[in-house]
C-alpha cells in the first residue's frame, strides 16, 4: 500500500515517454480555461468536479424555456419539465447500464442521501438485532456513518474488511468475514484516498452466492469509467453529479427493481402517495414513492446533459486518458524520496487520484504551499479517517486528475512540490522511514 522508496508504480505498464494531453477541451469548462489562464491548475476533480458549457446552457436554457413543476401539472410547460426528467432518468439508466431505468433510478440529492435512503427505507424493516453489515476500511465516511446509526437502531454489528498491503481488497478477504448473518456488503467502487479500483464482478457473484445485498459507492467511479451495473452484479448504485463533471445538490440512487420494491417510503409528502386520508394513506409506485416533493427539477436537467456529454467522449477513452495521466504522475512522483505514497502500484488497479505526505511537513502546510504555487489540491482526512488510521496517519494531500487536466498539471504539481521541500527545507535525499 506504501512504500518507504516510493515503489509504487509497475513500470511494464507505463512509459515514461507518454505525455497526455488533456482529453477535452479546456475552452469547453469556463474555470478551468480562467484557471489555466492565470497560470493554476485545477487538481481536486475528487472533491468536485468543474462543469462544461453545454451543462451550465442546459441549465439555463431549462430555466428560460421549460421551468415548471414536474408530474402535477396538465399545462404545457410542466409536461414538458416533466419529459425532461424522464429522460434524464432513462439517460442514466442507460449510462450505467441499468436494465428498467423507468423504475430502478430514484433521484436524490447524492451518494450521502442515496445510502441513508437505503439505510432507512431496507435496513429498519430487513435487519434484526445480530445481522451483520460488512464494510471497507476504505469506506468514505458516507458509507460508515448512516449504518453505525443503523447499527444503533436496531443493533445490527459492522465488520470490517481491510484492504491488503498493496491497498486492495481481494475476493478470499471478503469470504473470510461473511457469515450467516451477513446481510449487507457495502464498498466504494474507488478509494477516494488509495485510488483503489475494487473488483465489483468478483465481490458482487461472492455476495450474490451468499444472498447479501452488494451495496456499491460510485462517486469517484462514475465519470471517470465505464459502469455496468448488471455485470457487476450490484443491487445498489448510488452516484452524485458533483463529482462527474454535473451539478451539485442533484444524485441518483439505482436498485434492482425487485429489492426497490421491498422498500418503505424513506420520506413522506407530494407526489410519492397514490391515496390521502386524514389517518392513513397509500402510496406511489416506483420511483415516485422514494422521491418525495418536488425534487432537484433543474439538477436533473443538468444530470441528464452531463451523461450525454460523458458520452459523446467515450468512458473507455476516459478511463485511459487517467490512467495515463496518473502513470506519469506517480512516475515522476516516485522520483522524490522524501515522498510518501499511497496506493496500489500496479496503475490498471488504481484510478486517476495519488494521495501523499511529504515527510516531516502536515498536509494542510503542504496543501497551502500548493495552492500558492498554483495547483489547487485536497489536504485534510478526506473523510476517510478509519483508512488513515489504518496507515498510521492523520492526513494527506491528494491530486486529482480528470479529463480537463494534462502534462502541465503534472508539470505545476512537481514544480509546487519542490517548493514544499524548498520552504520547509525538506532535503533532497531525505527518505521515507520504513514504518
Amino acid at each position: 500500500m506504501r512504500d518507504s522508496h516510493n515503489r509504487v508504480i509497475d513500470h511494464d505498464r507505463v512509459r515514461s515517454s507518454s505525455r497526455p494531453a488533456q482529453l477535452a477541451d479546456r475552452g469547453e469548462f469556463p474555470l478551468i480555461e480562467a484557471e489555466r489562464r492565470k497560470g493554476r491548475s485545477y487538481l481536486d476533480s475528487a472533491s468536485s468536479t468543474q462543469k462544461p458549457a453545454r451543462v451550465i446552457d442546459a441549465i439555463k436554457g431549462f430555466y428560460e424555456t421549460t421551468y415548471a413543476n414536474v408530474h402535477r401539472g396538465i399545462h404545457r410547460l410542466s409536461e414538458q419539465a416533466t419529459r425532461a426528467v424522464e429522460s434524464a432518468r432513462r439517460d442514466v439508466g442507460r449510462f450505467i447500464g441499468a436494465e428498467s431505468p423507468e423504475q430502478e433510478v430514484i433521484f436524490c440529492r447524492g451518494v450521502t442521501e442515496g445510502i441513508n435512503l437505503v439505510a432507512h427505507a431496507w435496513g429498519n424493516v430487513a435487519l434484526s438485532p445480530g445481522d451483520e453489515i460488512v464494510l471497507t476500511t476504505m469506506e468514505h465516511h458516507s458509507n460508515l456513518v448512516p449504518w453505525q446509526l443503523l447499527a444503533q437502531r436496531r443493533g445490527v454489528r459492522l465488520v470490517e474488511l481491510q484492504p491488503d498491503d498493496e491497498g486492495c481488497i481481494t475476493p478470499e478477504a471478503l469470504e473470510r468475514v461473511l457469515s450467516p448473518r451477513t446481510k449487507l456488503v457495502g464498498m466504494t467502487h474507488v478509494s477516494n484516498l488509495l485510488g483503489t479500483i475494487n473488483d465489483l464482478e468478483a465481490f458482487g457473484a461472492i455476495c450474490r452466492g451468499v444472498g447479501a445485498v452488494f451495496l456499491i459507492d460510485g462517486a469517484q467511479a462514475l465519470g471517470h469509467m465505464p459502469v455496468d451495473v448488471v455485470r457487476s452484479r450490484c443491487d445498489i448504485y448510488v452516484g452524485s453529479g458533483h463529482k462527474m463533471f454535473g451539478p451539485s445538490g442533484i444524485g441518483f440512487l439505482y436498485g434492482r427493481r425487485k429489492l426497490l420494491e421491498t422498500f418503505e417510503p424513506f420520506l413522506g409528502g407530494g407526489d410519492m402517495i397514490e391515496q390521502v386520508f386524514f389517518d392513513r394513506s397509500t402510496y406511489a409506485p416506483l420511483p415516485a414513492r422514494l422521491e418525495a416533493g418536488t425534487p432537484n427539477i433543474e439538477g436533473i436537467v443538468g444530470l441528464g446533459e452531463t451523461v450525454r456529454y460523458l458520452e459523446s467522449i467515450g468512458m473507455q477513452r476516459i478511463r485511459a486518458h487517467d490512467q495515463q495521466l496518473v502513470g506519469l504522475a506517480l512516475e515522476r512522483l516516485s522520483g522524490l524520496p522524501w515522498l510518501e505514497i499511497y496506493g496500489p502500484r500496479r496503475i490498471d488497479a488504481r484510478s486517476g487520484l495519488v494521495a501523499f505526505n511529504v515527510e516531516g511537513v502536515h498536509a494542510h502546510d503542504a496543501g497551502s504551499i500548493l495552492d500558492m504555487a498554483g495547483v489547487a489540491v485536497r489536504a485534510g482526512h478526506l473523510c476517510a479517517q478509519p483508512l488513515l488510521r489504518h496507515l498510521g496517519r492523520k492526513s494527506c494531500v491528494r491530486a486529482s486528475f480528470a479529463l480537463y487536466n494534462g502534462v502541465d498539471d503534472v508539470d505545476r504539481l512537481l514544480a509546487g512540490l519542490d517548493q514544499v521541500a524548498e520552504y520547509f527545507n525538506v532535503s533532497s535525499t531525505q527518505e521515507v522511514s520504513s514504518r
